[in-house]
């Protein structure tokens, strides 16, 4: 029986799932959708909201001590994996830093917003394996 038992295991070991998290909260912040398997989606949503929270705290603890800005960001760094190779339309390739996106763009649209950052939208069966795949999106306006 799994009474409080918190969070999904994926068939997965701890490091691995580890890893497999902060990769798609990353990718998450990055592009601001991810497509993937409705078990994935939903073991990432928590995280992905506690990261937005944890930097809209930072932004706005921020305003009256800086110590506590750098505090949050060095935290959010410490928790997602923090550079993302991005192609763009021309094919070009940037690198993009993760937190900074977190903090002065993907933050400050919810800033009067008390929760629900993220979506999740099932799309239907993988034609590979059947399985449930679903969106998790950041919400917009």
């Amino acid at each position: 029986m799994r009474h409080r038992v918190h969070g999904r295991r994926l068939n997965r070991s701890t490091a691995h799932r580890n890893a497999l998290r902060k990769n798609m909260v990353s990718d998450l912040i990055c592009y601001e959708q991810v497509l993937t398997t409705e078990a994935k989606a939903r073991m990432l949503r928590p995280t992905a909201e506690k990261m937005i929270t944890l930097a809209k705290r930072g932004i706005t603890s921020g305003k009256e001590n800086p110590q506590q800005e750098v505090h949050a960001r060095r935290l959010a760094a410490a928790r997602i994996a923090r550079y993302r190779l991005v192609k763009d339309d021309d094919g070009n390739v940037e690198e993009v830093d993760v937190v900074k996106k977190l903090f002065d763009d993907v933050a400050p649209r919810f800033m009067d917003r008390s929760g629900g950052y993220t979506r999740l939208v099932k799309i239907g069966k993988r034609a590979g394996d059947n399985a449930d795949m679903a969106m998790l999106l950041l919400v917009e306006d």
